[in-house]
């Protein structure tokens, strides 16, 4: 929420192309659009909140956030307008009210039969986490062991939840 900003700058051309760049190359699908998303003229705002959250806008939309110094990540609302950008875990039914509301996503939940696992995936890595029968993502998470891993010990958390639908992101 905008209690939680601590600061907001318009950064310098060499940082915009450095964030440009590292987006470019963590998310190839998004090439063809990229200079639509963020263009090169249009100033881009680095929002600083708590827990050393960092979001980028462009003309006032958030489009992509990160942790620390961690891989950027898009929005949701991003993630809705071009869902082939990110890599896809699935989650089965039981498992919709606990993402929504903010939980981890526990390895059971995508090795259950309503699960799925894409299984090039690595640790520490951004996913989409969709839902049993759902089209659009529900959240964004980033995987604490790689697919592989998730399946052979199918226990503990296996994605973090970094952003759900209805949390202070999505409402901003």
């Amino acid at each position: 929420s905008s209690e939680d900003v601590s600061s907001q700058n318009q950064v310098k051309a060499s940082v915009q192309r450095k964030i440009r760049q590292s987006i470019a190359e963590e998310y190839p699908g998004l090439e063809p659009v990229l200079d639509d998303l963020l263009p090169k003229k249009a100033p881009l705002i680095v929002v600083k909140c708590q827990n050393h959250l960092n979001l980028v806008l462009v003309n006032s939309v958030p489009l992509f956030f990160n942790i620390r110094d961690g891989p950027y990540m898009p929005t949701l609302r991003l993630l809705h307008q071009y869902p082939n950008i990110m890599k896809k875990f699935q989650v089965d039914r039981g498992a919709i009210k606990f993402v929504l509301a903010g939980a981890n996503i526990m390895c059971p939940g995508l090795t259950s039969p309503g699960g799925a696992l894409d299984d090039e995936v690595e640790a520490e890595t951004p996913v989409a986490i969709m839902a049993e029968g759902k089209q659009h993502a529900l959240a964004i998470g980033f995987t604490k062991m790689s697919a592989k891993d998730i399946k052979a010990i199918n226990k503990g958390i296996g994605v973090d939840n970094m952003h759900y639908l209805n949390d202070g992101l999505w409402k901003v």
